[in-house]
Parts: structure tokens; C-alpha cells; sequence
């Protein structure tokens, strides 16, 4: 499988822009628009991580945010006191999902980030009707959470998955 990770910069914006996300709403996953802002207000702030943009055969397919988390103060508990990252806007092209692209693209991004910063426990936020998004991330280690932020459950990742 080629598959290829860069960063997402406003030179690449357009290209993540094309990214056929039809079908999944805004409540479940940010615009790419909403990715880069955050990722320029990490960059403006010191915040580890990255947002990259995933190509598959030279097409672009999917975006993805891990990053050093700024604490909310509806995080969970168990990461209240602890440095974690925060997984957000991962969205691939609805033509390319159910081939085995989440699970690499997932695995990589966390590889990239834990190698080059330090491994953490990873927090993200799905929304509570998207089931398939859920069941997705309990298989690669995730745990539902009883805490929520607005419609969003979250999940953790621990540094030891169970």
C-alpha cells in the first residue's frame, strides 16, 4: 500500500479541500478549514504533534490531527494531571474507507508522533450517532469514556492498550 504522509500547510489546503466527505457531517468531524486553524494555533503555541495530509496512489484521501493537548476543562478525569495528545478531524474520502487505510493511517500518524515527541495517552471526542467512528476506534484501542463534551463521548487511548 503507498501510502503518503505531508504536513497540511495553506499551500496543500486545496488539495485536502477535494477530500469527498459527503456524508459525514460537520457535528462528527471538523472541516479541513477548522484543521488548519487549529493547526496554526498549535503551531503558534508551541504544540507538539502533526496534522498531516494522506495521499493513497497519489491521491489525496484523508486528513488526520494528533497533537499535543491543550486541557479543556471537560477532558476526562484519568488525564486531567497528565500530558496527553488529542486525535481530531480524521476524515477519509468515503470512496477510499472500508480498505484497511484508517487502521494504517491511524497506526502510522501515532508512530510518527510517539517517535519523534514521546509517547502519551491519546483523548479524542466522537460524536455520540457516530457508530461506526466508535466501533472503529474501540478496535484499535480506545476506550469509551462515561464523560462527554457537548454531543461528543470521549474515548482514551492509554500508552499500555488492554
Amino acid at each position: 500500500m503507498n501510502i503518503n504522509f505531508e504536513e497540511l500547510t495553506h499551500n496543500n489546503l486545496n488539495r485536502a479541500r477535494i477530500i469527498n466527505r459527503s456524508d459525514v457531517s460537520e457535528d462528527f468531524v471538523d472541516t479541513v478549514d477548522t484543521l488548519m486553524d487549529l493547526t496554526d494555533y498549535g503551531v503558534e503555541h508551541g504544540c507538539i504533534g502533526h496534522t498531516f495530509l494522506i495521499s493513497f496512489n497519489e491521491r489525496t484521501v484523508g486528513v488526520i490531527l494528533l497533537g499535543e493537548a491543550i486541557p479543556w476543562e471537560t477532558d476526562p478525569p484519568p488525564v486531567k494531571e497528565t500530558p496527553f495528545y488529542r486525535l481530531m478531524g480524521f476524515v477519509i474520502d468515503k470512496e477510499y474507507r472500508g480498505q484497511g487505510l484508517g487502521k494504517k493511517i491511524l497506526e502510522e500518524t501515532i508512530r510518527r508522533v510517539y517517535s519523534e515527541f514521546g509517547a502519551r495517552p491519546i483523548v479524542l471526542g466522537c460524536h455520540k450517532d457516530n457508530f461506526k467512528a466508535a466501533a472503529f476506534y474501540e478496535r484499535y484501542g480506545f476506550s469509551k469514556t462515561d464523560y462527554m463534551e457537548g454531543n461528543d463521548i470521549y474515548y482514551i487511548r492509554p500508552l499500555f492498550p488492554n
